[in-house]
């Protein structure tokens, strides 16, 4: 393949490798060539694989800054600057490097000065790129390895491969059959095609750990009737730091997967993807996940205003938009809930009206010590609706956001029981009783983190589409006015929406928020802001004009794409070779 760099250094590389004069040796995927505070005595060259640049700042994770490619040097700032290294570089595949040490390198170049320009024009580049999204790497060579017995998974793999090339990108695919490869085979085969799929069966351990070394990502498979084996824990995959996901295979026609979080608990899954057996839409939507173009929803919180997400996913539905992840915060974490455990539209309508349409869910007011209502008739419709069920056993990734009044920052939760989250995430100070989680109490997901665009984008490269409901003129001196007479209100029935202080509760907690929601609206690919003015927050009788809202404003906000919305973040594909 054409080297990056240029001629003379490329050439010193190459007679150091040919005469012995520098190292060439193989680096193992995961082991760092260099870190921190390491004296930088030798210039390297890599030859094949990938290594990844990390910066590590005291007590912080490392922050990944860009990778180094086949036929780009390594080391090259601080052995010019004759300082240490000060940051670490990563083997992100089973790699071949040349090494020329400092005093030979100096040499080289007072032969030939070309050497010392081709190594400046090098460090500019990265200085010039430093920081920008395009230095970040987008995931693109993938492992699937049978965490149990599994038949089909050549198959399967063999199956996404055809739906990725049918979106115009070119895929290989490779299994045991390559184990003796060495690393330039890997590299040349990753340089060639957009996309690379490798597939390991149980009993191809040996290959399976060599795969875990080459990719991106790694994705254990399982079925998901079955128990997961014992000693089914992964090792984290080299590239990108990332955990290894899980896929687990769903028998055709079941209702809703069962036993999933022991699998992620076996596994120690960094994600999980639930696929059923003979369903092309499953199927799709882990290929819009390799290929960036899952498409992530996230919804606001707002009272009763949050109806409007329920004619947002109408109109998606209507115009096949798909939706592969799903959060929310508050009132749009249960709509999100619901949208993650299947329900179809006419299921969606019949559950949110009979929990808060057909009877104000606040309507159990209690002397206020803690808040003012008892919130039993709030837990009670949360478990009619979800249940035991847990997040690993919702069809679609999903997440839903509280705030954590111990510890004062938001609180994300993805795993364990989906209604308790959610009482959580609902539990707005003075309306409801908090929750609590061991010492932490946790409150509505409101007052911290309204929509949470950016917790949807640590784990989704796709486009990302927010729903904020909590725009506009969201209450008005008239939602405020005292009765005049406690019996002619409570005879009318207007205190099943909660006196006028539930208004200033909800509207507090979400405008307490609003100067950070600027970030989240402006990460969002789609910002799509439903016109709500003649909605009240608390008045949950209110359903049809809030859901029409959010209709309109999400075919408003489709109407006006060039192009499909998954493909707003669309990678472009390498160009077709030639034939010769």
């Amino acid at each position: 393949m054409p080297s990056p760099t240029g001629p003379a250094l490329t050439q010193l590389f190459e007679t150091a490798r040919q005469t012995g004069s520098g190292r060439w040796w193989c680096l193992p995927g995961g082991s760092d060539l260099f870190r921190p505070g390491e004296p930088a005595d030798e210039l390297h060259f890599l030859r094949a694989g990938r290594l990844g640049a990390f910066r590590i700042e005291d007590h912080e994770e490392p922050r990944f800054l860009g990778v180094v490619r086949p036929g780009e040097p390594a080391g090259e700032m601080s052995l010019i600057a004759g300082s240490l290294h000060s940051g670490q570089l990563t083997a992100l595949r089973d790699s071949e490097i040349v090494s020329v040490d400092r005093d030979a390198f100096f040499e080289a170049c007072d032969a030939d000065p070309d050497i010392m320009v081709d190594v400046a024009r090098q460090m500019v580049g990265r200085a010039r790129n430093a920081g920008r999204p395009t230095a970040l790497v987008e995931p693109a060579v993938f492992g699937f390895v049978a965490a149990g017995p599994m038949d089909g998974l050549r198959d399967l793999v063999e199956s996404l491969a055809a739906r990725i090339r049918a979106t115009g990108y070119s895929v290989a695919v490779a299994g045991v059959e390559a184990q003796d490869e060495e690393s330039s085979w890997f590299s040349n085969l990753e340089h060639g095609v957009d996309y690379v799929l490798y597939m390991a069966n149980l009993e191809e351990q040996a290959w399976a750990a060599k795969i875990a070394r080459q990719v991106d990502r790694l994705f254990r498979v399982g079925r998901g009737d079955y128990p997961p084996p014992p000693g089914s824990a992964a090792a984290t995959p080299a590239a990108l730091g990332l955990g290894a996901e899980l896929v687990l295979v769903q028998p055709a026609g079941i209702r809703r997967p069962r036993g999933s979080e022991a699998w992620m608990t076996a596994t120690a899954a960094a994600g999980l993807t639930h696929i059923r057996r003979g369903d092309p839409g499953d199927l799709e939507r882990l290929v819009r996940r390799l290929t960036g173009r899952a498409v992530g929803l996230v919804l606001s919180g707002g009272g009763a205003r949050a109806y409007a997400h329920v004619g947002v996913i109408r109109a998606f539905r209507e115009r096949g938009v798909p939706i592969d992840f799903v959060g929310g915060a508050s009132m749009g974490a249960v709509i999100a809930a619901g949208l993650a455990l299947g329900w179809d539209l006419d299921e969606m309508d019949r559950r949110i009206r009979l929990a808060f349409v057909d009877s104000s869910p606040v309507d159990d007011i209690a002397f206020p010590m803690l808040a003012m209502i008892r919130g039993g008739k709030v837990a009670r419709r949360l478990e009619e609706n979800f249940g035991d069920v847990q997040f690993a056993d919702l069809w679609r990734p999903c997440f839903c956001v509280s705030s954590n009044l111990t510890t004062g920052v938001p609180q994300v939760h993805r795993r364990g029981l989906v209604r308790a989250a959610l009482r959580a995430s609902i539990s707005l100070p003075g309306l409801l009783p908090p929750a609590t989680q061991g010492q932490n109490v946790l409150v509505d997901g409101a007052v911290l983190k309204n929509l949470p665009v950016d917790v949807m984008r640590s784990s989704l490269s796709g486009p990302i589409i927010g729903v904020d409901v909590s725009r506009g003129l969201s209450i008005t001196a008239a939602d405020i006015v005292r009765p005049r007479s406690m019996l002619r209100w409570i005879l009318s029935g207007q205190w099943r929406k909660g006196p006028p202080i539930v208004s200033l509760l909800i509207r507090a907690a979400t405008v307490s928020s609003g100067r950070d929601l600027a970030a989240d609206r402006e990460a969002a690919d789609v910002l799509i802001v439903p016109e709500l003015a003649g909605v009240e927050i608390r008045d949950w009788s209110a359903y049809d004009p809030a859901v029409a809202a959010g209709y309109a404003a999400a075919i408003a906000a489709l109407d006006h794409l060039d192009r499909p919305l998954e493909d707003l973040r669309r990678r472009t594909p390498q160009p077709v070779p030639a034939s010769p």
